[in-house]
């Protein structure tokens, strides 16, 4: 038999070259790669922003091949927790798989440039503020020191603003001195300033905290806007008919998450606002989604869920969804229940990080009719696999604002749509405040914000027992006394109305709201010389309150004092031109002084302002037949 040695077997060679890899096309940094670099990775990973290395070029690119390809791979980078199909929306920066496999394919293949010819342009960004010269720059009142090393700091700063009218803000941009230490901000408006006696307690600026609510200030102010900010995300511009409020006499309490970078850093932020042009006429709503009451997580539970629901008195569009947890947090559900069946999801992370919380605004606002039920499902992971957990071994952990303490909550911006001449947003915050009521029996922020937006929807009579039950949890509330002596006051239940506005004042001296009600009580009981008395009391503290100078100068006019009346009714006018009734009011004061040209001037610019004012027409006649005889 002759020997095979050295002879190739044609069928074998054959097979084997037909099993060789067809040659693909190269994967190149200018034609594949830096058109995904430069979308999704550039905005941080450039210098002067927060991320620790630059991907503007090839070099910067190629050194970090291999890492990119690794945490794109893992999509740990860039950072877009919501999963695909559930809500659609805008600025999505998850990668798809083709992209995903571009990056690994180029690391693997040596990291080819290609034909410099191909390269896109490098992406443009505007230095300083992004949308240009803010019209109000708000800073720090002292700079804060960040340690080099250690732990995560939560900590919020006071900020007053110092405006003279209301405005409209369309956007907000904050520069926080340090990007790389400040890993998010919240901003928050605390319209009574209530937060500010905190400011510096522990010898530092600001106060700590990871989740900080304002204290209830006795105004039902249900506007509002998620206020976030991240380094390298653009500046957020609002509609210039839906920008949110912003009065006299706030202060903005900046919330920050900050972390140490290896050296001490300084923090100072400023806050650059934008106005808009005209005042805001469609309202957001957050409505908030929750039951960190029933977090009570044992020590190794892996899968440990809250849920919450509210049923939605009136259709709303969903302009936005804000997910929060903390370490524990492990998988969040967000979605809505329509009323003719059916299931519409918002929104869902299967691998929840705190690092990377942030709004998520949908592309077009989801529009869901009265009846529905929107609802919200957290999964927590108390377990030692967990490898956020804080605690090694495991502890029990409740709700609360720590950060080793848990929250869970699903923010949704609305955009009640309107029912009729009332306002819509009033609804749905009842709605809001009886469901929370439900979870929380003895909770006071429940009753007394149930009692305010009864208030404010003219319900008096349904308001007083729940403030009364508010005032029961919280004997010590100013605040809570005052509404409730405002209900008693507008059903007619004067006596009891002074009693409560003197209560209010017992508690808090320096409660001015509750001492110009007061004088309206005092008004009502025909105690004019009482009002008084707390009126000038009142005004010292408040000289620019239009209504106080005219209501002081009416008790003055009426008791014959038409010299102490005239300076308050004029001031009046100086601060609220062009109303009708005021205008009036000093009028009939001149009138009585004699001074009938300046009376019939008075009298003319109430009617300019409101023609259908008959009183001041019958008196500019009266006038006009005084200054004839005179």
């Amino acid at each position: 038999m002759p020997s095979c040695a050295g002879v190739a077997n044609p069928r074998i060679f054959a097979f084997l070259l037909a099993s060789l890899p067809l040659s693909a096309e190269s994967v190149t940094f200018s034609k594949d790669i830096a058109p995904i670099l430069f979308q999704y990775c550039a905005p941080c990973h450039r210098p002067g922003e927060a991320a620790p290395f630059s991907l503007l070029s090839y070099e910067d690119a190629r050194k970090h091949a291999e890492q990119i390809a690794i945490v794109t791979g893992k999509r740990f980078m860039p950072p877009w927790p919501p999963e695909p199909g559930y809500g659609d929306f805008a600025g999505a920066k998850r990668l798809s798989d083709a992209q995903i496999d571009l990056l690994a394919r180029w690391s693997k293949t040596g990291t080819p440039e290609g034909d410099r010819a191909e390269l896109p342009p490098a992406p443009h960004f505007v230095e300083g503020w992004q949308l240009g010269q803010p019209d109000l720059v708000l800073h720090m009142r002292q700079p804060y020191q960040m340690a080099a090393s250690g732990e995560d700091v939560f900590r919020n700063f006071v900020i007053p603003v110092e405006l003279k009218e209301t405005k409209y803000i369309r956007a907000m941009e904050l520069r926080p001195g340090s990007k790389r230490a400040v890993h998010h901000a919240n901003l928050i408006v605390d319209h009574a300033r209530m937060l500010r006696q905190r400011d510096g307690q522990d010898g530092q600026p600001g106060f700590p905290g990871m989740d900080v609510e304002t204290e209830v200030s006795g105004e039902f102010d249900p506007d509002s806007h998620f206020l976030f900010w991240k380094p390298g995300s653009p500046p957020q511009e609002e509609p210039q008919d839906m920008g949110w409020k912003l009065d006299p006499g706030s202060d903005l309490i900046v919330n920050l998450h900050l972390q140490p970078t290896g050296k001490p850093e300084t923090v100072d932020v400023a806050v650059g606002l934008y106005f808009a042009d005209r005042p805001a006429k469609r309202f957001p709503m957050l409505v908030q989604l929750e039951h960190d009451g029933a977090l009570d997580i044992p020590p190794g539970a892996s899968r440990f869920v809250v849920t919450d629901h509210l049923k939605l008195p009136i259709a709303v569009d969903v302009l936005a969804i804000y997910p929060h947890a903390h370490y524990l947090g492990k998988q969040i559900d967000a979605w809505a229940e329509l009323p003719g069946g059916g299931r519409r999801a918002l929104l869902r992370i299967n691998d929840w990080d705190i690092n990377w919380q942030a709004t998520y605004t949908y592309r077009d606002p989801v529009s869901l009719p009265a009846g529905t039920t929107v609802a919200m499902r957290i999964t927590y992971d108390n377990s030692e696999n967990n490898p956020r957990n804080p605690s090694h071994p495991p502890k029990r952990v409740h709700g609360g604002n720590r950060s080793i303490d848990e929250m869970g909550h699903v923010w949704l911006q609305v955009l009640p749509k309107a029912a009729g001449e009332d306002d819509p947003r009033l609804a749905l915050q009842q709605a809001v405040m009886l469901r929370r009521i439900e979870k929380y029996p003895a909770d006071f922020v429940a009753h007394f914000n149930l009692g305010a937006v009864l208030q404010a929807m003219g319900k008096f009579d349904e308001a007083i027992p729940y403030l009364n039950q508010a005032i029961l949890m919280k004997p010590a509330s100013a605040t809570a006394t005052n509404n409730l002596a405002v209900s008693l006051l507008m059903t007619d239940k004067i006596d009891q109305a002074i009693q409560e506005f003197r209560k209010s004042l017992t508690l808090d001296p320096g409660y001015q709201d509750a001492r110009f009600n007061l004088a309206r009580a005092l008004i009502a009981k025909g105690d004019a010389e009482g009002a008084l008395a707390e009126l000038l009391i009142y005004l010292k503290a408040v000289p620019d309150d239009a209504q106080a100078h005219e209501t002081a100068g009416r008790i003055y006019a009426s008791a014959g004092n038409i010299a102490q009346a005239l300076p308050h009714l004029r001031r009046a006018v100086e601060l609220q031109p062009n109303d009708s009734a005021m205008e009036t009011n000093l009028g009939a004061a001149l009138a009585m002084a004699g001074n009938f040209q300046e009376a019939i001037t008075a009298f003319e610019t109430a009617l300019k302002a409101d023609p259908s004012n008959q009183t001041a027409r019958e008196n500019l006649a009266r006038a006009r037949e005084g200054l004839e005889k005179k």
